[in-house]
């Protein structure tokens, strides 16, 4: 599995850059460094895209979860937890649980814990958010590890508002346009909604 994802970075960047007519850049340089120079270059513009919307609109839309998901969308672009699909729906997930924490714990009106304090409500509320949000994810096969966190910034009460959950996956859909786009140009056949497992486990006997 790791050669075959060592495989499929080298295609994205070298793609990336014959489509830039930067092929060059190949023999040139070794091929670890080109491919983390083309991460810098992808989830940077990422993430200066959704921080331009949020100056723009003043509005949530960056949030720190962000900055993993966007590592993974362009160091492993046909992994599951690539996929639009887990993308979306696992931030979904950890959004929806990080507001279950809180008003389980009757914290929706609370100031964040980052201005209040850790108390033990608010150790309920993380620890129920980050429990169900991983239950969930596993049990619907939409695992994305950053969501984990996107849990915990909304259980922690800095995104406590529900309305704010519309802004939140917008920002997600626009990480994943622009990973989109890159990857089709760069020749990887980033889905439009589910990865294929790249090692699928036999069915027991």
């Amino acid at each position: 599995m790791g050669l075959r994802n060592d495989k499929l970075r080298w295609q994205l960047a070298s793609g990336m850059l014959r489509a830039l007519h930067l092929e060059r850049l190949l023999s040139r340089y070794p091929p670890e460094m080109v491919m983390a120079i083309f991460n810098l270059v992808n989830s940077g513009i990422s993430i200066a895209l959704v921080a331009i919307v949020a100056l723009v609109t003043q509005e949530a839309f960056i949030f720190p979860s962000l900055g993993a998901t966007a590592f993974i969308l362009f160091h492993v672009p046909l992994a599951q937890p690539a996929s639009p699909r887990n993308v979306l729906c696992g931030h979904f997930i950890g959004a929806i649980m990080g507001l279950v924490g809180l008003y389980l714990f009757g914290l929706q009106d609370a100031p964040s814990a980052f201005l209040t304090g850790v108390d033990p409500a608010r150790v309920g509320a993380a620890a129920v958010a980050i429990g169900l949000t991983g239950c969930l994810m596993v049990a619907l096969n939409m695992v994305h590890p950053p969501a984990g966190a996107t849990a915990l910034i909304v259980a922690l009460g800095l995104m406590p508002d529900p309305g704010q959950l519309p802004i939140l996956m917008a920002a997600v859909l626009l990480l994943l346009v622009h990973a989109f786009v890159v990857n089709r140009l760069a020749g990887i056949a980033y889905p439009l909604w589910s990865s294929r497992p790249l090692n699928p486990v036999p069915a027991p006997e």
